[in-house]
């Protein structure tokens, strides 16, 4: 009795010497001792398809996806040949489903990685097929006074873009908004911070001089920990940190130093959660230094920029969205959704971070929220 293994690639070697029926019929002799099997349907599809049945290659690609709906050769064998039986805009829906599960270009044969390549550019030209017909249905007037977040859910759709979500490390508080960049008129205080920044910037250069030694690598993993996306600035003064304040801790020194900022910030509303927060540093970049793709601990606070030395250009995206600093300009943001930075100037660039409450939590709720993460540490440290 000859197993199923041996009888595909029987079947296989039959198809490159040219001879499909034998190829097929060995098929059937694999499907008879196992019907179940996705492989011997993805077989029979590609000797249909090669013997220029392409209907009954389509039924057995369908068999497979029935078997197995993830099953990548399936899906853009279908959409090969929905492309050859129908045209390439129903190809393309079909080639859109089939890129979401790709394996890496690498790990493709070069046959399957061609088909791949074609698929993109198929999806990719029925997308600016698809603007452009949008845009004409709309009209341009209609797009350009369109929101921001239309605008951004149009470039999602025609994969231009992708959605981004909340992705805390530590605590996520479900029913939050993922908003990226919060509207200013939500935090009147604002106006007050950027009213200061040169007193800070003056506290800042300082403490620049003074406290040299206390700014610290701002990531800093132990040896053997896995760095993931750390890797270039793990224990790295190329983004390194003065704390006024960590994870709720005075650090005395720096605030000693910089007493109008520390006075300005106990004056705002910032988050404040023993052994959490609130949390205020200066954040100095080096030249033409990135900060990777990251999120942040949790969605029930939100973090404050307020840019004090730009010696150049520099950039922050938060989501699909990115903005440039500019000086005594401040922003609030949710990190955690995925973000990152560029100090694309020749010098480096420093900026104020701390963290406030997330404004759409009660008061009611920041107390549960306090006492929830103090008995989580007390549960971790008995």
């Amino acid at each position: 009795m000859i197993a199923v293994p041996t009888l595909l690639q029987q079947a296989r070697e039959a198809l490159q010497k040219g001879n499909p029926q034998t190829a097929l019929d060995l098929i059937a002799e694999a499907g008879a001792k196992d019907p179940a099997n996705p492989e011997i349907w993805m077989a029979r599809a590609v000797c249909l398809r090669a013997a220029g049945d392409p209907l009954a290659a389509l039924e057995a690609v369908e068999r497979v996806l029935n078997l197995d709906p993830v099953h990548f050769f399936a899906l853009i064998s279908k959409g090969a040949l929905a492309e050859q039986l129908s045209g390439v805009k129903p190809a393309a829906r079909i080639y859109r489903d089939a890129l979401k599960i790709a394996p890496p270009d690498e790990r493709l044969p070069p046959a399957l990685r061609t088909q791949l390549d074609r698929a993109r550019r198929i999806v990719a030209e029925d997308s600016e097929r698809l603007a452009a017909f949008i845009a004409d249905r709309l009209g341009a007037d209609g797009l350009r006074g369109a929101p921001e977040r239309f605008r951004e859910s149009l470039d999602i759709m025609l994969g231009r873009s992708r959605p981004f979500v909340q992705q805390p490390l530590y605590f996520h508080y479900p029913q939050l908004p993922a908003i990226p960049f919060y509207p200013r008129e939500m935090f009147p205080w604002l106006g007050d911070l950027e009213a200061a920044t040169d007193r800070v910037t003056g506290e800042l250069e300082g403490a620049l001089r003074a406290l040299a030694d206390a700014f610290e690598p701002y990531i800093q993993y132990p040896e053997g920990a896995p760095v993931n996306q750390w890797a270039e600035l793990n224990n790295s003064d190329r983004w390194n940190t003065l704390h006024l304040w960590r994870d709720g801790r005075a650090i005395s020194d720096a605030q000693a130093q910089c007493a109008q900022t520390t006075a300005l910030l106990a004056s705002l509303p910032i988050a404040r959660q023993p052994g959490y927060a609130p949390t205020a540093m200066f954040s100095r970049l080096e030249p033409h230094t990135t900060i990777p793709p990251h999120t942040g601990s949790s969605n029930v606070r939100l973090i404050v920029h307020l840019p004090l030395i730009l010696p150049g250009p520099a950039r922050f995206r938060v989501g699909n969205e990115t903005r440039a600093w500019v000086r005594g300009e401040a922003w609030v943001f949710d990190d955690t959704i995925e973000h990152e930075a560029w100090n694309d100037a020749d010098f480096a660039r420093v900026i104020l971070i701390f963290d406030v409450w997330n404004p759409f939590l009660s008061e009611s709720e920041r107390a549960l929220i306090t006492e929830l993460m103090l008995a989580r540490r007390d549960y971790a440290a008995s």
